[in-house]
């Protein structure tokens, strides 16, 4: 008995639902479709072929698809009752589109792409990355060639040797292409800072209150110890006397994972993506939020366990930070992260997709004695936090009619000057409730964004 798999799909009639899954299939791994069966994989009684029943399908097929696919085509016998099996193969040029729309398969089913997944699909296809793209906004005169210089000075002494003139070098590691900057070339040179790079730190003291911020917008080599220097600013540390005449000292976290994972957060960042890097520092935790998914071939077990084949995001950005020695080895940071922790005897770090990114949580070593010793007002004040953010939504929403806002008319409606507090107690979490929705949900940040009631904001506040 047939049942629907990564590569097979089970059809009772022909129509453009076929037509889409070998859209899907051609994107992935290819598949078949079986046309003329239940979902149960029995053939089914009244499925007929007529005389031009497979030349019209694949003209259909055809017409249909951009790039056309033409898929192998043949009738089996199931049960003493035929049916048609429509084979297709990985396309070599992706994406492949039915209608103008985009599949892809995942498992037993059809994902339909966003923009951004379709972008990726073809640079994959390529073999290249965004970052490696003409940058068609910002000039030559907006990079530093100091800066520049400055990293290949820290090649030479890793040993590299170089003896290029700073615009030479980026022409040669394809940072420049026909006389353009790519953005890989931008986001690590740029002179001034820009809203794509931009990280925001913050050091709270509860969920919603917060004890100190920043804001780092740099180029994306100086973010690296911009926020480095932010956590270890609101990281303890400990003197350990041995008897020695020395001391030792001991961070409350080891240094070296939190290294790496700043590192890999602001290297593989998704900087097409409108939403920020976001660095959360409580008192024995520590959250690291970056834009941009993980590839669909890959899982958070995949992951943990070392089992997948590393591919940067951004290709070129990673290459510079590997000759400079920023990152040792492609692929193997998850596992040096989680050893550090092991090794220092603390809880293991938490890696999870949080809606369009990845976030990475640490604990201290005081965290799991936290959690113990405060259990009972942990629940309490969780209780009141709750209440507190709910307040604050309903406020919010209850300000808001049938009409859209933009960010800052929303603001001037709460009162409030602080974007950062506005994004993490009001806008975040109705949006989360599903109380304010965005004109623009695939793309956060878009110039002429505007947010709106829902159906369930207005009933929570009865309009």
């Amino acid at each position: 008995m047939q049942k629907e798999t990564q590569h097979i799909e089970l059809k009772a009639n022909f129509n453009e639902d076929v037509i889409e899954t070998l859209v899907a299939f051609a994107n992935a791994k290819g598949g078949k479709v079986l046309v003329g069966v239940d979902n149960g994989g029995k053939p089914i009684k009244n499925f007929t072929i007529g005389t031009e029943s497979l030349q019209n399908w694949i003209n259909e097929i055809k017409n249909k698809t951009q790039p056309q696919i033409i898929p192998d085509v043949y009738v089996e016998t199931l049960d003493n009752k035929e049916i048609v099996v429509f084979e297709v193969q990985e396309y070599p040029i992706k994406p492949v589109a039915c209608r103008g729309k985009y599949f892809k398969r995942v498992k037993n089913s059809n994902h339909l792409l966003s923009v951004t997944e379709v972008v990726n699909l073809h640079l994959q296809t390529l073999n290249t990355s965004w970052d490696a793209y003409p940058d068609m906004v910002h000039s030559f005169d907006e990079i530093s060639l100091e800066k520049v210089q400055a990293a290949v000075e820290i090649m030479k002494t890793n040993g590299l040797t170089i003896n290029e003139t700073p615009i030479a070098f980026l022409q040669k590691k394809d940072l420049l292409r026909e006389g353009k900057l790519t953005n890989a070339a931008y986001l690590l040179f740029k002179i001034n800072d820009s809203f794509l790079t931009t990280v925001e730190l913050g050091r709270f003291q509860t969920p919603i209150i917060i004890k100190d911020s920043a804001r780092t917008k740099a180029d994306i080599l100086t973010e690296i110890e911009d926020v480095l220097m932010f956590v270890r600013k609101h990281t303890n540390k400990r003197m350990i006397f041995t008897g020695e005449a020395r001391r030792l000292e001991k961070w409350q976290y080891p240094m070296e994972a939190i290294r790496e994972i700043v590192i890999n957060m602001i290297i593989h960042r998704d900087y097409r993506s409108t939403a920020d890097s976001i660095v959360k520092i409580f008192d024995n935790k520590i959250e690291f939020y970056n834009p941009g998914k993980l590839p669909d071939d890959i899982t958070i077990e995949d992951l943990l366990a070392g089992t997948y084949k590393s591919n940067p995001r951004n290709k070129l950005i990673a290459d510079v930070c590997k000759d400079m020695r920023i990152i040792e080895k492609y692929g193997s940071g998850i596992s040096r992260i989680r050893d550090y922790f092991k090794d220092e005897g603390l809880p293991e770090p938490k890696f999870e997709l949080i809606t369009e990114g990845f976030q990475v949580t640490v604990f201290g070593e005081d965290f799991v004695e936290h959690q113990e010793t405060h259990q009972e007002t942990h629940q309490e004040t969780h209780q009141e936090t709750h209440q507190e953010n709910l307040d604050k939504v309903l406020e919010l929403i209850s300000l808001m009619g049938n009409k859209s806002y933009t960010t800052k008319e929303l603001m001037d409606l709460l009162e409030l000057n602080d974007i950062v507090n506005f994004r993490i107690l009001y806008r975040t979490p109705a949006i989360q409730a599903s109380y304010i929705t965005m004109l623009y949900p695939d793309n956060p940040r878009h110039r002429n964004q505007r947010y709106f009631l829902t159906e369930k904001g207005k009933a929570a506040i009865g309009k």
